[in-house]
């Protein structure tokens, strides 16, 4: 069976299939794709590629819009400092922690707005003392930041502290998560370069 250059690139570039379903199609061994791949010279995806894409068949659950307008940027450069200085940086998930739900909502914006990241994919995780109303948290929470109820993760609790701090944290720190790691990547290398021009002017 003699495969076409063009044929293996428009199944494995265009149409993003593995070599394994390359081979199924046509009914050959694994090692008859692999053959063709190395003589065209074409690269191969790594592991973590090969796992991303059958995690997301249907390609990018985002889609990044970068900003074309002076209120859009200012989000941009919002989101990025909210996550330079609260987010998670590898991991696989996205992840911001704050007590502050005026600075999540802002995060969850710059998801929405510059990301294409929709609301209804983002979990939350609550970190509340064992002596507050975890219920009546997950409900605040859920109605500041326009989520439901069902995207939280059951309440983290611990011990509950004297003074005035316990009650600045009558609803705890919350964490919000999107699990992407080529967004992941995509942010973090947009963390880099802006921190980079910055540094330099």
């Amino acid at each position: 069976m003699a495969l076409s250059k063009d044929e293996l690139e428009r199944l494995y570039y265009n149409e993003q299939l593995s070599m394994q379903q390359i081979a199924t199609h046509y009914r050959c061994s694994l090692n008859k794709i692999v053959y063709w791949m190395e003589k065209y010279g074409f690269e191969r995806r790594s592991a973590s590629e090969a796992t991303y894409l059958h995690k997301n068949p249907d390609g990018d659950p985002f889609l990044i819009k970068m900003p074309d307008t002076p209120e859009g940027w200012k989000l941009f450069g919002v989101g990025i400092g909210i996550y330079m200085g609260e987010g998670t940086k590898q991991g696989g998930q996205l992840a911001v922690s704050n007590s502050n739900p005026g600075i999540l909502q802002a995060f969850l914006l710059f998801l929405e707005k510059i990301c294409g990241v929709s609301r209804s994919d983002i979990r939350a995780d609550l970190n509340i003392f064992d002596d507050c109303d975890a219920e009546g948290a997950v409900s605040w929470w859920a109605h500041k930041l326009g989520l439901e109820v069902e995207q939280f993760y059951p309440p983290t609790t611990r011990e509950g502290k004297k003074g005035s701090y316990k009650k600045k944290s009558r609803y705890g720190t919350l964490s919000i998560r999107y699990y992407n790691t080529k967004l992941l990547n995509i942010i973090n290398s947009w963390c880099h370069e802006y921190f980079e021009e910055l540094n330099n002017t």
